[in-house]
Protein backbone atom coordinates (compact mmCIF):
# COMPACT_ATOMS: atom_id res chain seq x y z
CA UNK A 1 0.00 0.00 0.00
CA UNK A 2 1.23 3.52 -1.16
CA UNK A 3 -0.39 5.23 2.37
CA UNK A 4 0.58 9.22 2.58
CA UNK A 5 1.26 8.80 5.96
CA UNK A 6 4.81 10.66 7.67
CA UNK A 7 3.46 9.39 11.17
CA UNK A 8 2.63 5.80 11.11
CA UNK A 9 1.90 5.72 14.78
CA UNK A 10 -2.06 3.96 14.34
CA UNK A 11 -0.99 1.95 11.85
CA UNK A 12 1.54 0.34 13.32
CA UNK A 13 -1.13 -0.07 16.16
CA UNK A 14 -3.47 -1.96 13.94
CA UNK A 15 -4.62 -5.56 14.47
CA UNK A 16 -3.09 -7.85 12.44
CA UNK A 17 -5.09 -8.62 8.89
CA UNK A 18 -5.92 -12.05 10.30
CA UNK A 19 -7.17 -10.89 13.39
CA UNK A 20 -9.61 -8.01 11.31
CA UNK A 21 -13.02 -8.90 9.93
CA UNK A 22 -13.75 -10.29 6.37
CA UNK A 23 -14.43 -6.96 4.23
CA UNK A 24 -16.91 -6.90 1.30
CA UNK A 25 -16.49 -4.92 -1.54
CA UNK A 26 -19.76 -6.73 -3.60
CA UNK A 27 -21.38 -3.20 -4.51
CA UNK A 28 -19.81 -1.28 -7.68
CA UNK A 29 -20.16 1.68 -6.30
CA UNK A 30 -17.93 0.65 -2.64
CA UNK A 31 -14.59 0.01 -5.97
CA UNK A 32 -13.45 3.27 -4.55
CA UNK A 33 -9.63 4.44 -6.14
CA UNK A 34 -6.58 3.63 -4.73
CA UNK A 35 -5.66 7.33 -4.47
CA UNK A 36 -9.22 8.67 -2.06
CA UNK A 37 -8.93 11.53 0.35
CA UNK A 38 -12.71 11.40 1.88
CA UNK A 39 -12.88 15.49 2.17
CA UNK A 40 -12.17 15.88 -1.69
CA UNK A 41 -15.21 13.90 -2.64
CA UNK A 42 -17.43 15.07 -0.53
CA UNK A 43 -16.86 19.04 -0.67
CA UNK A 44 -14.40 20.04 -2.92
CA UNK A 45 -16.17 18.26 -5.93
CA UNK A 46 -19.76 19.41 -5.58
CA UNK A 47 -21.45 23.14 -7.06
CA UNK A 48 -19.70 25.61 -5.52
CA UNK A 49 -23.29 27.51 -5.20
CA UNK A 50 -25.08 25.16 -3.37
CA UNK A 51 -26.04 25.17 0.23
CA UNK A 52 -23.98 23.23 2.58
CA UNK A 53 -24.64 24.25 6.14
CA UNK A 54 -27.37 26.16 7.40
CA UNK A 55 -28.02 27.09 11.22
CA UNK A 56 -29.04 29.92 13.00
CA UNK A 57 -25.57 31.81 12.94
CA UNK A 58 -26.01 31.95 8.93
CA UNK A 59 -25.12 29.37 5.76
CA UNK A 60 -22.41 28.27 4.23
CA UNK A 61 -21.86 27.13 0.48
CA UNK A 62 -19.86 23.70 -0.60
CA UNK A 63 -17.73 26.30 -1.89
CA UNK A 64 -17.55 28.16 1.60
CA UNK A 65 -16.92 25.13 3.15
CA UNK A 66 -13.83 24.49 0.78
CA UNK A 67 -12.48 28.06 1.57
CA UNK A 68 -12.79 27.27 4.94
CA UNK A 69 -10.90 23.76 4.83
CA UNK A 70 -8.26 25.07 2.33
CA UNK A 71 -7.49 27.31 4.75
CA UNK A 72 -7.21 25.26 8.53
CA UNK A 73 -5.52 22.76 6.73
CA UNK A 74 -2.46 25.55 5.19
CA UNK A 75 -2.87 26.44 9.07
CA UNK A 76 -2.25 23.49 10.38
CA UNK A 77 0.52 22.29 8.27
CA UNK A 78 2.36 25.61 7.30
CA UNK A 79 1.84 27.09 11.29
CA UNK A 80 1.29 24.14 13.44
CA UNK A 81 3.41 21.54 12.43
CA UNK A 82 0.94 18.83 11.29
CA UNK A 83 2.85 16.03 9.13
CA UNK A 84 0.12 13.46 7.53
CA UNK A 85 -0.97 11.04 10.28
CA UNK A 86 -0.86 12.83 13.49
CA UNK A 87 -4.02 12.96 15.02
CA UNK A 88 -6.03 16.26 15.89
CA UNK A 89 -8.72 16.36 18.55
CA UNK A 90 -12.19 18.27 17.49
CA UNK A 91 -14.04 18.96 20.69
CA UNK A 92 -17.17 21.51 20.24
CA UNK A 93 -21.18 21.01 19.83
CA UNK A 94 -22.21 20.38 16.21
CA UNK A 95 -21.10 23.88 13.94
CA UNK A 96 -20.00 25.28 10.76
CA UNK A 97 -16.96 26.10 11.81
CA UNK A 98 -16.34 21.98 13.15
CA UNK A 99 -16.96 20.38 10.12
CA UNK A 100 -14.70 22.62 8.42
CA UNK A 101 -12.15 21.94 10.82
CA UNK A 102 -12.74 18.21 10.13
CA UNK A 103 -12.76 18.22 6.68
CA UNK A 104 -9.45 20.31 6.97
CA UNK A 105 -7.50 17.95 9.01
CA UNK A 106 -8.30 14.73 6.42
CA UNK A 107 -7.43 17.33 3.57
CA UNK A 108 -4.06 17.79 5.49
CA UNK A 109 -3.32 14.18 5.84
CA UNK A 110 -4.40 14.42 9.28
CA UNK A 111 -6.92 12.02 11.60
CA UNK A 112 -9.82 12.89 13.38
CA UNK A 113 -10.62 12.37 16.66
CA UNK A 114 -13.65 13.83 17.63
CA UNK A 115 -14.84 14.02 21.32
CA UNK A 116 -18.25 14.90 22.44
CA UNK A 117 -18.65 18.62 24.26
CA UNK A 118 -19.79 16.88 27.42
CA UNK A 119 -16.99 14.64 28.39
CA UNK A 120 -14.90 15.56 31.21
CA UNK A 121 -11.30 16.24 32.42
CA UNK A 122 -9.95 12.26 33.42
CA UNK A 123 -11.98 11.04 29.77
CA UNK A 124 -10.56 13.59 27.50
CA UNK A 125 -7.15 12.76 29.25
CA UNK A 126 -7.84 8.98 28.00
CA UNK A 127 -8.23 9.76 25.01
CA UNK A 128 -5.74 12.18 24.37
CA UNK A 129 -3.52 9.53 25.81
CA UNK A 130 -4.87 6.59 23.82
CA UNK A 131 -4.27 7.96 20.36
CA UNK A 132 -1.35 9.90 21.09
CA UNK A 133 -3.18 13.14 20.35
CA UNK A 134 -0.56 16.02 19.01
CA UNK A 135 -3.43 18.98 17.77
CA UNK A 136 -6.57 20.43 19.19
CA UNK A 137 -9.19 22.36 17.54
CA UNK A 138 -11.75 23.11 20.56
CA UNK A 139 -14.69 25.33 20.78
CA UNK A 140 -14.04 27.47 23.50
CA UNK A 141 -17.59 27.00 25.45
CA UNK A 142 -15.38 23.17 25.70
CA UNK A 143 -12.28 24.30 26.55
CA UNK A 144 -12.27 23.64 30.75
CA UNK A 145 -12.31 19.75 30.56
CA UNK A 146 -9.78 19.81 27.62
CA UNK A 147 -7.33 22.00 29.07
CA UNK A 148 -7.59 19.64 32.25
CA UNK A 149 -7.37 16.61 30.27
CA UNK A 150 -4.50 17.55 28.02
CA UNK A 151 -2.62 18.88 31.07
CA UNK A 152 -2.90 15.27 32.44
CA UNK A 153 -2.35 13.31 28.95
CA UNK A 154 0.67 16.12 28.48
CA UNK A 155 0.35 15.18 24.32
CA UNK A 156 -0.91 17.76 22.81
CA UNK A 157 2.06 20.67 21.38
CA UNK A 158 -0.82 22.82 19.29
CA UNK A 159 -4.23 23.74 20.15
CA UNK A 160 -6.37 26.18 18.48
CA UNK A 161 -9.70 27.53 19.60
CA UNK A 162 -12.52 28.81 17.85
CA UNK A 163 -15.77 30.70 18.86
CA UNK A 164 -18.77 28.90 17.73
CA UNK A 165 -20.05 29.95 14.35
CA UNK A 166 -19.64 33.64 15.97
CA UNK A 167 -16.38 34.45 13.82
CA UNK A 168 -14.38 35.85 16.52
CA UNK A 169 -11.93 33.44 17.81
CA UNK A 170 -8.51 32.46 17.54
CA UNK A 171 -9.29 30.29 14.06
CA UNK A 172 -10.94 32.40 12.66
CA UNK A 173 -8.45 35.34 13.20
CA UNK A 174 -5.67 33.07 11.99
CA UNK A 175 -7.20 31.57 8.83
CA UNK A 176 -8.09 35.22 7.63
CA UNK A 177 -4.23 36.29 6.71
CA UNK A 178 -3.71 32.50 5.41
CA UNK A 179 -3.88 32.24 1.71
CA UNK A 180 -6.80 30.51 -0.12
CA UNK A 181 -6.57 27.15 -1.25
CA UNK A 182 -4.62 24.14 -0.54
CA UNK A 183 -3.44 20.77 -2.10
CA UNK A 184 -5.43 18.18 -0.52
CA UNK A 185 -2.64 15.33 0.70
CA UNK A 186 -3.21 12.26 -1.70
CA UNK A 187 -3.87 9.71 1.08
CA UNK A 188 -4.78 6.42 0.36
CA UNK A 189 -8.23 4.97 0.41
CA UNK A 190 -6.44 2.62 3.55
CA UNK A 191 -5.14 6.01 5.13
CA UNK A 192 -6.25 6.47 8.32
CA UNK A 193 -8.85 9.03 8.03
CA UNK A 194 -10.89 9.08 11.78
CA UNK A 195 -10.50 7.08 15.33
CA UNK A 196 -13.89 7.01 16.52
CA UNK A 197 -13.65 6.32 20.46
CA UNK A 198 -16.35 3.84 22.08
CA UNK A 199 -16.80 2.93 25.73
CA UNK A 200 -17.20 -0.28 26.30
CA UNK A 201 -19.00 -2.52 28.84
CA UNK A 202 -15.94 -2.33 31.33
CA UNK A 203 -16.21 1.49 30.43
CA UNK A 204 -12.39 1.52 28.88
CA UNK A 205 -12.52 3.41 25.85
CA UNK A 206 -12.45 1.54 22.58
CA UNK A 207 -10.95 3.39 19.65
CA UNK A 208 -12.64 2.05 16.78
CA UNK A 209 -10.09 2.93 13.22
CA UNK A 210 -12.31 3.96 10.40
CA UNK A 211 -10.00 4.43 6.59
CA UNK A 212 -11.62 7.39 4.19
CA UNK A 213 -12.63 4.86 2.00
CA UNK A 214 -14.84 3.85 5.58
CA UNK A 215 -16.19 7.14 5.45
CA UNK A 216 -17.99 6.99 1.98
CA UNK A 217 -19.16 3.79 2.38
CA UNK A 218 -22.16 4.12 4.81
CA UNK A 219 -23.29 6.80 2.37
CA UNK A 220 -22.99 4.52 -1.00
CA UNK A 221 -24.65 1.26 1.11
CA UNK A 222 -27.01 2.30 3.58
CA UNK A 223 -27.96 6.37 2.42
CA UNK A 224 -27.84 5.44 -1.05
CA UNK A 225 -30.08 2.29 -1.30
CA UNK A 226 -31.94 2.67 1.88
CA UNK A 227 -32.96 6.37 2.17
CA UNK A 228 -32.14 7.08 -1.52
CA UNK A 229 -31.65 10.81 -0.98
CA UNK A 230 -32.28 14.18 -3.43
CA UNK A 231 -29.67 16.61 -4.27
CA UNK A 232 -31.53 19.12 -1.94
CA UNK A 233 -32.47 17.59 0.80
CA UNK A 234 -31.84 19.53 4.70
CA UNK A 235 -30.67 16.67 7.12
CA UNK A 236 -30.92 17.27 10.94
CA UNK A 237 -29.53 15.01 13.45
CA UNK A 238 -29.26 15.32 17.34
CA UNK A 239 -26.09 13.38 17.96
CA UNK A 240 -22.59 14.98 17.71
CA UNK A 241 -20.34 14.07 15.01
CA UNK A 242 -18.21 12.60 17.68
CA UNK A 243 -20.85 9.80 17.25
CA UNK A 244 -20.77 7.82 13.99
CA UNK A 245 -24.32 7.63 13.65
CA UNK A 246 -24.39 11.72 13.74
CA UNK A 247 -21.36 12.09 11.75
CA UNK A 248 -23.09 10.10 8.65
CA UNK A 249 -26.47 11.54 9.38
CA UNK A 250 -25.26 15.36 9.12
CA UNK A 251 -21.66 15.65 7.74
CA UNK A 252 -21.00 12.63 5.45
CA UNK A 253 -24.53 11.58 3.67
CA UNK A 254 -25.69 15.41 3.18
CA UNK A 255 -22.36 16.07 1.23
CA UNK A 256 -22.02 12.81 -0.67
CA UNK A 257 -25.83 13.84 -1.96
CA UNK A 258 -25.40 17.67 -2.58
CA UNK A 259 -27.88 18.32 0.58
CA UNK A 260 -27.30 20.92 3.42
CA UNK A 261 -26.57 20.18 6.95
CA UNK A 262 -29.06 21.92 9.93
CA UNK A 263 -26.66 22.06 12.76
CA UNK A 264 -28.12 22.53 16.01
CA UNK A 265 -25.89 22.91 19.45
CA UNK A 266 -28.30 22.00 22.02
CA UNK A 267 -29.90 18.39 21.41
CA UNK A 268 -32.91 18.03 22.49
CA UNK A 269 -36.69 17.19 21.13
CA UNK A 270 -37.40 21.42 21.52
CA UNK A 271 -34.72 22.42 19.68
CA UNK A 272 -35.03 19.37 16.90
CA UNK A 273 -38.74 20.58 16.07
CA UNK A 274 -37.60 24.52 16.05
CA UNK A 275 -34.85 23.82 13.92
CA UNK A 276 -37.12 21.77 11.60
CA UNK A 277 -39.31 24.64 11.78
CA UNK A 278 -37.24 27.24 11.03
CA UNK A 279 -34.85 25.75 8.61
CA UNK A 280 -37.17 23.41 6.63
CA UNK A 281 -35.40 19.85 7.69
CA UNK A 282 -36.40 17.49 5.47
CA UNK A 283 -34.54 13.90 7.01
CA UNK A 284 -34.28 14.10 10.54
CA UNK A 285 -32.61 11.48 13.11
CA UNK A 286 -32.82 10.83 16.26
CA UNK A 287 -33.08 8.24 18.95
CA UNK A 288 -36.93 6.67 19.84
CA UNK A 289 -36.35 8.66 22.90
CA UNK A 290 -36.70 11.76 21.11
CA UNK A 291 -39.79 10.78 18.65
CA UNK A 292 -41.11 9.78 21.79
CA UNK A 293 -41.02 13.12 23.05
CA UNK A 294 -41.58 15.27 20.20
CA UNK A 295 -45.14 13.02 19.91
CA UNK A 296 -46.29 15.47 22.75
CA UNK A 297 -44.93 18.20 21.53
CA UNK A 298 -46.60 18.40 18.04
CA UNK A 299 -49.28 20.42 18.40
CA UNK A 300 -49.40 23.91 16.52
CA UNK A 301 -45.83 22.97 14.87
CA UNK A 302 -44.99 22.85 11.33
CA UNK A 303 -42.82 19.87 10.52
CA UNK A 304 -44.64 19.98 6.54
CA UNK A 305 -41.15 19.78 5.55
CA UNK A 306 -40.34 16.56 7.22
CA UNK A 307 -40.07 13.81 4.51
CA UNK A 308 -37.54 11.18 5.93
CA UNK A 309 -37.31 9.78 9.80
CA UNK A 310 -34.70 7.90 10.69
CA UNK A 311 -33.99 6.01 13.97
CA UNK A 312 -31.15 4.61 15.79
CA UNK A 313 -28.95 4.26 19.00
CA UNK A 314 -31.68 1.70 20.19
CA UNK A 315 -34.60 -0.43 20.12
CA UNK A 316 -37.12 1.23 18.07
CA UNK A 317 -40.74 -0.25 19.90
CA UNK A 318 -43.44 -0.81 16.99
CA UNK A 319 -45.71 1.37 19.40
CA UNK A 320 -43.97 4.16 19.24
CA UNK A 321 -43.33 3.47 15.58
CA UNK A 322 -46.89 3.61 14.67
CA UNK A 323 -47.53 6.62 16.92
CA UNK A 324 -44.97 8.58 14.91
CA UNK A 325 -46.83 7.45 11.89
CA UNK A 326 -50.43 8.47 12.81
CA UNK A 327 -49.33 11.39 14.18
CA UNK A 328 -47.00 12.60 11.08
CA UNK A 329 -47.94 9.82 7.80
CA UNK A 330 -44.04 9.35 8.24
CA UNK A 331 -42.82 5.78 8.11
CA UNK A 332 -39.53 5.85 10.51
CA UNK A 333 -36.38 4.37 9.24
CA UNK A 334 -35.61 2.49 11.53
CA UNK A 335 -31.96 0.79 12.02
CA UNK A 336 -29.06 -0.04 14.12
CA UNK A 337 -25.59 0.52 13.65
CA UNK A 338 -22.02 0.28 15.40
CA UNK A 339 -19.10 2.94 15.77
CA UNK A 340 -16.77 -0.54 15.33
CA UNK A 341 -19.13 -0.86 11.68
CA UNK A 342 -18.89 2.94 11.29
CA UNK A 343 -22.75 3.06 10.74
CA UNK A 344 -26.13 1.24 9.83
CA UNK A 345 -25.72 -2.38 8.80
CA UNK A 346 -29.30 -3.69 9.37
CA UNK A 347 -32.32 -1.20 7.99
CA UNK A 348 -35.44 -1.39 5.91
CA UNK A 349 -37.37 1.77 4.52
CA UNK A 350 -41.06 1.99 2.77
CA UNK A 351 -42.92 -0.80 1.57
CA UNK A 352 -40.27 -3.00 3.33
CA UNK A 353 -40.80 -1.56 6.87
CA UNK A 354 -41.68 -4.45 9.41
CA UNK A 355 -42.77 -2.47 12.75
CA UNK A 356 -41.22 -3.71 15.46
CA UNK A 357 -38.31 -5.26 13.37
CA UNK A 358 -34.78 -3.65 12.59
CA UNK A 359 -35.27 -4.59 8.95
CA UNK A 360 -32.76 -6.63 6.71
CA UNK A 361 -28.85 -6.98 6.10
CA UNK A 362 -28.37 -3.50 4.22
CA UNK A 363 -27.27 -3.83 0.74
CA UNK A 364 -23.26 -4.14 0.51
CA UNK A 365 -23.68 -6.34 3.99
CA UNK A 366 -24.40 -9.53 5.34
CA UNK A 367 -25.82 -10.84 8.35
CA UNK A 368 -26.44 -14.29 11.11
CA UNK A 369 -27.04 -15.12 14.19
CA UNK A 370 -24.26 -17.03 16.05
CA UNK A 371 -25.30 -20.03 18.31
CA UNK A 372 -23.90 -21.16 21.30
CA UNK A 373 -20.81 -22.55 19.62
CA UNK A 374 -20.48 -19.99 17.33
CA UNK A 375 -21.59 -21.47 14.45
CA UNK A 376 -23.51 -19.00 11.79
CA UNK A 377 -27.23 -19.01 11.37
CA UNK A 378 -29.34 -17.66 9.04
CA UNK A 379 -32.56 -18.12 11.21
CA UNK A 380 -32.93 -18.18 14.63
CA UNK A 381 -32.11 -16.29 17.76
CA UNK A 382 -28.24 -15.92 18.74
CA UNK A 383 -25.72 -13.08 18.68
CA UNK A 384 -25.63 -10.68 15.78
CA UNK A 385 -22.94 -10.63 13.52
CA UNK A 386 -22.12 -8.93 10.13
CA UNK A 387 -19.88 -8.40 7.37
CA UNK A 388 -19.28 -5.14 5.47
CA UNK A 389 -17.06 -2.67 3.52
CA UNK A 390 -16.37 -1.54 7.03
CA UNK A 391 -15.64 -3.46 10.29
CA UNK A 392 -13.41 -3.10 13.69
CA UNK A 393 -10.06 -2.31 13.76
CA UNK A 394 -9.28 -1.72 17.04
CA UNK A 395 -6.53 1.04 18.30
CA UNK A 396 -4.03 -1.42 19.65
CA UNK A 397 -6.93 -3.32 21.78
CA UNK A 398 -6.93 -6.97 23.14
CA UNK A 399 -10.62 -6.90 22.79
CA UNK A 400 -10.42 -7.30 18.82
CA UNK A 401 -10.81 -11.11 19.56
CA UNK A 402 -14.20 -10.20 21.40
CA UNK A 403 -15.30 -8.41 18.52
CA UNK A 404 -14.11 -10.00 15.30
CA UNK A 405 -14.57 -14.17 15.68
CA UNK A 406 -14.46 -15.96 11.97
CA UNK A 407 -14.59 -12.95 9.91
CA UNK A 408 -17.57 -11.50 11.69
CA UNK A 409 -18.56 -8.38 13.22
CA UNK A 410 -19.67 -9.90 16.75
CA UNK A 411 -21.78 -7.22 17.76
CA UNK A 412 -22.85 -7.98 21.70
CA UNK A 413 -26.60 -7.93 20.36
CA UNK A 414 -28.99 -10.61 20.76
CA UNK A 415 -31.24 -11.02 17.57
CA UNK A 416 -33.62 -13.43 16.46
CA UNK A 417 -34.01 -13.42 12.16
CA UNK A 418 -36.69 -14.61 10.71
CA UNK A 419 -37.55 -16.85 7.64
CA UNK A 420 -37.69 -13.41 5.29
CA UNK A 421 -34.18 -12.37 6.54
CA UNK A 422 -35.98 -9.51 9.11
CA UNK A 423 -33.74 -8.71 12.32
CA UNK A 424 -35.57 -8.91 15.62
CA UNK A 425 -33.84 -7.16 18.46
CA UNK A 426 -33.78 -9.30 21.59
CA UNK A 427 -31.64 -7.55 24.17
CA UNK A 428 -27.99 -6.68 24.44
CA UNK A 429 -25.71 -9.59 25.20
CA UNK A 430 -23.48 -7.18 27.89
CA UNK A 431 -23.98 -4.99 30.63
CA UNK A 432 -24.10 -2.14 28.20
CA UNK A 433 -26.83 0.55 29.68
CA UNK A 434 -28.59 2.09 26.36
CA UNK A 435 -30.23 5.16 27.53
CA UNK A 436 -31.57 7.98 25.12
CA UNK A 437 -29.69 6.13 22.59
CA UNK A 438 -26.35 6.57 24.22
CA UNK A 439 -23.74 3.90 25.37
CA UNK A 440 -23.29 3.90 29.48
CA UNK A 441 -21.13 1.34 30.73
CA UNK A 442 -22.07 0.09 34.13
CA UNK A 443 -18.58 -0.03 35.50
CA UNK A 444 -17.68 3.33 34.53
CA UNK A 445 -20.54 4.90 36.64
CA UNK A 446 -19.50 1.97 39.61
CA UNK A 447 -16.07 3.89 39.11
CA UNK A 448 -17.22 7.46 39.63
CA UNK A 449 -19.51 6.71 42.68
CA UNK A 450 -16.79 4.54 44.36
CA UNK A 451 -14.65 7.91 44.43
CA UNK A 452 -17.41 9.50 47.07
CA UNK A 453 -16.90 8.55 50.14
CA UNK A 454 -20.24 7.62 51.35
CA UNK A 455 -19.99 4.19 48.86
CA UNK A 456 -18.68 1.47 50.37
CA UNK A 457 -20.01 -0.55 47.68
CA UNK A 458 -22.40 -0.17 44.45
CA UNK A 459 -23.47 -1.54 41.29
CA UNK A 460 -24.85 -0.53 38.64
CA UNK A 461 -27.40 -1.64 36.24
CA UNK A 462 -29.81 -0.51 33.17
CA UNK A 463 -33.84 -0.31 34.48
CA UNK A 464 -36.82 0.10 31.77
CA UNK A 465 -37.45 3.31 31.39
CA UNK A 466 -40.31 4.61 29.71
CA UNK A 467 -38.89 8.11 28.17
CA UNK A 468 -35.57 6.64 27.81
CA UNK A 469 -35.48 2.90 27.04
CA UNK A 470 -33.21 2.43 29.47
CA UNK A 471 -31.92 4.54 32.54
CA UNK A 472 -29.07 3.86 35.16
CA UNK A 473 -30.03 2.28 38.73
CA UNK A 474 -27.11 2.16 41.45
CA UNK A 475 -27.53 0.05 44.27
CA UNK A 476 -25.58 1.48 47.05
CA UNK A 477 -24.10 0.08 50.52
CA UNK A 478 -23.22 3.12 52.18
CA UNK A 479 -19.95 3.87 53.86
CA UNK A 480 -20.25 2.70 57.99
CA UNK A 481 -21.85 6.20 59.82
CA UNK A 482 -23.56 7.62 56.73
CA UNK A 483 -27.05 7.50 56.41
CA UNK A 484 -29.39 7.59 53.56
CA UNK A 485 -31.55 10.72 52.88
CA UNK A 486 -32.61 12.50 49.39
CA UNK A 487 -29.74 15.50 50.28
CA UNK A 488 -27.05 12.12 49.83
CA UNK A 489 -28.86 10.69 46.55
CA UNK A 490 -28.59 14.44 45.10
CA UNK A 491 -25.16 14.79 46.23
CA UNK A 492 -24.04 11.60 44.73
CA UNK A 493 -25.86 12.56 41.53
CA UNK A 494 -24.12 15.24 41.54
CA UNK A 495 -20.85 14.09 42.08
CA UNK A 496 -21.14 11.18 38.93
CA UNK A 497 -22.01 14.62 36.55
CA UNK A 498 -18.79 16.16 37.54
CA UNK A 499 -16.61 13.41 37.38
CA UNK A 500 -17.76 11.70 33.55
CA UNK A 501 -20.51 12.70 30.99
CA UNK A 502 -23.44 13.78 32.93
CA UNK A 503 -25.88 11.83 31.07
CA UNK A 504 -24.07 8.63 32.13
CA UNK A 505 -25.33 9.68 36.16
CA UNK A 506 -27.88 7.13 38.19
CA UNK A 507 -31.05 8.66 37.91
CA UNK A 508 -32.26 6.04 40.51
CA UNK A 509 -30.31 5.64 43.25
CA UNK A 510 -31.12 2.38 45.93
CA UNK A 511 -29.15 1.89 49.53
CA UNK A 512 -29.10 -1.77 50.09
CA UNK A 513 -27.50 -3.91 53.14
CA UNK A 514 -25.20 -6.14 50.54
CA UNK A 515 -24.95 -6.74 46.78
CA UNK A 516 -25.94 -10.00 45.59
CA UNK A 517 -23.09 -12.07 44.92
CA UNK A 518 -21.79 -15.38 43.89
CA UNK A 519 -19.96 -17.83 46.49
CA UNK A 520 -16.15 -16.38 44.76
CA UNK A 521 -17.53 -12.93 45.29
CA UNK A 522 -18.48 -11.91 41.94
CA UNK A 523 -21.65 -9.85 41.52
CA UNK A 524 -25.19 -11.10 40.46
CA UNK A 525 -26.23 -8.19 38.20
CA UNK A 526 -29.03 -9.86 37.07
CA UNK A 527 -30.46 -10.33 40.76
CA UNK A 528 -30.77 -6.51 40.59
CA UNK A 529 -31.98 -6.14 37.52
CA UNK A 530 -34.97 -8.54 38.68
Amino acid sequence: MNSAHVDSFVRDRLPPPEAQPEFLFDLPELQYPEQLNAAVELIDKADPDRLAVINDAGSWTYGAMRDLSDRIARLLTEEEGLVPGNRVLLRGPNSATMFAAWLGVLKAGGIVVATMPMLRAGEVATILERAAISHAIVDTRSLTDFEQGAARARTVRSLITYDGDNGGGELEGRIASVGSGFAPVATHRDDVALIAFTSGTTGKPKGCVHYHRDILAPADSFARHILRPGPDERWACSAPIAFTFGLGMLLIFPWRFGGAAVTIETPGPGPLLYAIERHRVTTLATAPTAYKAMLAALDGRDIASLKTCVSAGEHLPSAAWHAWKDATGISIVDGIGATEMMHIFISASGDDIRPGATGKAVPGHRACVLDGAGAPMAEGTGRLAVKGPSGCRYLDDPRQADYVIDGWNVTGDTFRIDEDGYCWFVARSDDMIVSSGYNIAAPEVEEALYAHPAVAECAVVGVTCHERGQKVKAFIVLAEGCDCNADLVGALQDHVKAAIAPYKYPREIAFVDALPKTATGKLQRFALRE
